[in-house]
């Protein structure tokens, strides 16, 4: 019997890679054109990335079973994103997202055991069953919201922290399509990162959790130089419909996604880089996906027997401090009942 045994000093503790160019806006200089990844980085992409991906996978059964329901806006596709500003910023930066939030309430330090039991309406979730799919917090996280940059609020934003010189990073991922409308049908302009006129932006490829993880950073110590905001927009591609609602093959084609998941995915394209400069092993790589398959296995297995709220808990942590007598009528001392 031949045993083969494989240590760490064999692997490549660190590489660089050449990233996709940037394309800018009032700025004359931007990120780095080079990233360095250490092998321990790399990993640490990886599970995390591929963890949402095998979350949101669950997710899609989930709710296809009726496990789930109300809304549910899923992220695979996107995790570049994600993983990507995470990487570039501080755990005490403060981040609010939209709708689409499973991701980041998993990078800012949310269990996938309680974002799994938000979305299933149990106790046991991140906002104790009350959220649902769309409303996760964190530490020094405020998402997920319902109105996606809606254009009046968004520039009035802008105008206020450029006004203001605060340090505020306004990103859009960009991923093709407005619900079920293609961004080329529905904006005259497709250049998301000029949006904000007077503001300086960056667009980046939202695909390269490498891109967007120097742009972050770019992005940030701008921010933090005191020389105002900046806009970003990551170019990037959901492979789920709008929603759980939406098919997501009626204004596009399966071969268009296909084609994506073949040429761009951001999970692979990190897997690929690993592999081709040894700083995994395939092996290594595999064990990490049969870890990940039994956290999601053991969360959502959590998140279908963990009981529901009670019913007199409902009225419950609206408020932070003191409570007032009422708050539209409803009173946190009166037993609700249930009247079906």
């Amino acid at each position: 019997m031949v045993l083969s045994t494989r240590f760490f000093t064999d692997f490549t503790p660190q590489a660089s890679f050449d990233i996709k160019k940037c394309e800018l806006h009032r700025l004359e200089a931007g990120p780095s054109e080079t990233a360095v990844l250490t092998r321990e980085q790399g990993l640490q992409y990886y599970r995390t990335m591929q963890t949402m991906r095998r979350m949101e996978l669950k997710a899609d059964q989930l709710y296809k079973q009726k496990i789930i329901r109300g809304f549910c806006h899923l992220y695979d596709g996107q995790e570049a994103c994600a993983m990507g500003i995470e990487a570039g910023i501080n755990p005490t930066d403060h981040l609010i997202t939209a709708y689409r939030a499973h991701g980041y309430t998993f990078t800012r330090g949310v269990s996938v055991r309680e974002i799994m039991a938000e979305l299933t309406g149990r106790r046991g979730g991140v906002a104790k069953g009350k959220g649902g799919s769309m409303h996760m917090y964190a530490k020094h996280f405020y998402g997920g919201n319902g109105i996606v940059g809606a254009q009046g609020q968004i520039f009035e934003s802008f105008n206020m922290a450029a006004l203001w010189k605060l340090p505020c990073i306004f990103i859009c991922e960009n991923n093709k399509f407005g619900m079920g409308t293609s961004v080329e049908r529905s904006s005259a302009s497709t250049d998301y990162f000029k949006r904000g006129d007077y503001i300086p932006g960056i667009k980046v490829d939202g695909m390269d959790v490498l891109c967007v993880r120097e742009a972050i950073k770019f992005a940030a110590d701008y921010c933090r130089a005191g020389k105002g905001p900046i806009v970003m927009e990551l170019e990037t591609y959901r492979y789920h419909g709008h929603s759980m609602s939406d098919p997501g093959v009626s204004y596009r084609s399966r071969e268009e996604i296909q084609e994506v998941r073949s040429k761009s995915d951001p999970i692979t394209m990190l897997k690929e880089r690993m592999l081709s400069n040894n700083m995994a092993s395939v092996e290594e790589i595999k064990e990490i996906d049969v870890d990940i398959r039994k956290v999601i296995e053991d969360a959502a297995q959590f998140a279908i027997s963990d009981p529901e709220p009670p019913l007199d808990e409902l009225c419950n942590h609206i408020f932070a401090n003191d409570l007032p007598m009422e708050v539209r009528g409803t009173n946190p001392w009166v037993k609700l009942k249930s009247v079906s």
